[in-house]
């Protein structure tokens, strides 16, 4: 009896850790889908650097509560499991809405963004965002453009300037 309360003591911190840490997070229910669809999704998710977690539902509930995200307890109906994504927070959704694709039975119930409880259409609205990556390269490029145009209308006129010394040159020494 005392080993059982341990280990659900355990899990309790383990899950409020999870929760207090992760940027976002995804909440699904993966009833009805096989354990090869299963590992899959697992595998994908790995490779995201994404943590995916079938949770007990009373402990978990015990965890939300005390980090202040109670209204995620609306989506507790039927087994749970949780992407947790501990630094970008449009990767959980796009990583999840893929595998929902291929995996009907996964339902994307709603999830959480730095403390804020999102529904599914949320989710699915953060999916189509671009990503970290993208959006950096885009104001990159978009920093890089007005430089590049400011070196070439520069190196013109001072080409032009070359050309013109030369052939002032070439005028003076004929």
């Amino acid at each position: 009896m005392a080993k059982s309360r341990a280990v659900k003591e355990q899990l309790l911190n383990e899950y409020k850790e999870k929760l207090s840490k992760a940027k976002a997070g995804v909440i699904v229910c993966n009833h009805g889908i096989t354990v090869e669809q299963d590992t899959a999704l697992r595998k994908k998710l790995r490779e995201a650097g994404i943590e995916y977690k079938v949770v007990k539902k009373t402990l978990f509930t015990f965890a939300v509560r005390e980090n202040n995200l109670s209204e995620l307890e609306q989506f507790f109906e039927g087994p749970i499991a949780v992407a947790f994504s501990y630094d970008d927070p449009v990767k959980v959704a796009k990583v999840l809405k893929e595998g929902a694709k291929d995996l009907e039975k996964l339902e994307i119930r709603g999830g959480f963004i730095e403390g804020k409880v999102i529904s599914a259409k949320e989710v699915d609205a953060l999916s189509k965002l671009p990503s970290r990556e993208e959006l950096v390269a885009k104001m990159l490029g978009g920093l890089n453009a007005p430089m590049s145009g400011l070196v070439y209308v520069l190196s013109g006129t001072i080409r032009k300037l070359v050309l013109a010394l030369d052939a002032i040159a070439k005028k003076q020494s004929a």
